[in-house]
């Protein structure tokens, strides 16, 4: 087997021959190398204008996003705002409305206020009405609330004062038709009287209507015609009436009655009325007779004009 190893002339040539291409090489690298060196740069630049441009659109698109944004904040601004003044302009609005209703309340409450302390003149008190109206009439000085609690209060003192008005009135006119029915009845009383006078004048006073005296009168006429005699200064003419008409009575009976209520000699309606002239009035001839004759003589002036009254309506 024989040695192959490269004799030194070989390895010399291969020397020579590599160290042209490895110097080509070179050289060839050094002949690029300025443009390798440029080149660097220049796709820098082409990098920072494309990455300007990126950039310069993210601007755009941040701007432009940034504005709708505010559009946004703006309108939703806006539209609180509005809502803002609409609710205080509800609030004005209602707070002009309660003043309007207190000022209606106040002047109507103030007025019958006004006429119930006109009626309550020399009748009953008011002076806690008069004070509250003058508290009201400040109206427009106060709150609604306020007008309101004394509207509340003005009212309910005014309706207390109307109805003792009202009970004041009421008894003042019970009062003057209890005294014209009396006065009523003195005029008819008076009216009798002088016709049962005027009668008693043209008939004489023993005239034929006259009714004569009884010549044995019980014991119940007797007291009446000592009594007639001694209180009225009356004679038998009058005796004689007083006989017939309470005959027709009662029959001098002490104890007649009728369903009508009517009681006693003079039959009175009713019977207690004779309690004025005794408490025996329901068993004593004397006190009946007694009242009997009183109210002869005030309604008619005298037996004779009681008598022609009966006669001529059928009572006394």
């Amino acid at each position: 087997m024989q040695n192959q190893t490269p004799s030194p002339s070989t390895t010399q040539t291969e020397t020579v021959q590599t160290t042209p291409q490895i110097e080509g090489t070179r050289r060839a690298r050094r002949a690029t190398g300025p443009f390798r060196r440029y080149r660097t740069p220049i796709l820098t630049a082409g990098a920072i204008i494309a990455v300007g441009a990126l950039v310069g659109s993210g601007y755009a698109v941040q701007s432009e996003s940034t504005a709708k944004a505010q559009r946004v904040a703006d309108t939703a601004a806006l539209a609180l705002a509005a809502e803002r003044d609409s609710r205080q302009g509800l609030a004005v609005d209602h707070g002009a409305v309660l003043d309007m209703r207190a000022a209606k309340q106040a002047k109507d409450t103030l007025t019958v206020a006004g006429a119930a302390l006109a009626s309550a003149q020399g009748k009953t008190d008011a002076s806690a009405l008069a004070s509250s109206v003058a508290a009201l009439d400040s109206y427009e000085r106060l709150s609604p609330s306020k007008v309101f609690e004394l509207v509340d209060t003005t009212k309910q003192q005014a309706d207390q004062v109307s109805a003792a008005v009202a009970e004041v009135d009421r008894v003042a006119a019970e009062k003057a038709a209890a005294a014209a029915a009396a006065a009523a009845e003195k005029a008819a009383a008076e009216k009798a009287a002088a016709e049962a006078a005027e009668s008693e004048s043209s008939s004489g006073s023993t005239g034929g209507s006259t009714p004569g005296a009884p010549s044995n009168p019980s014991e119940a006429q007797a007291i009446a015609r000592d009594m007639m005699a001694a209180r009225y200064g009356w004679g038998e003419d009058q005796f004689g009436c007083l006989v017939a008409l309470w005959n027709k009575e009662s029959g001098w009976n002490v104890y007649a009655s009728n369903p009508s209520g009517a009681y006693g000699i003079p039959q009175a309606l009713p019977g207690s009325k004779m309690s004025s002239a005794g408490a025996d009035w329901a068993t004593s001839a004397a006190t009946q007779i007694s009242w009997g004759l009183g109210y002869i003589a005030g309604r008619y002036g005298s037996a004779c004009g009681a008598w022609n009254t009966s006669e001529s309506q059928g009572w006394y």
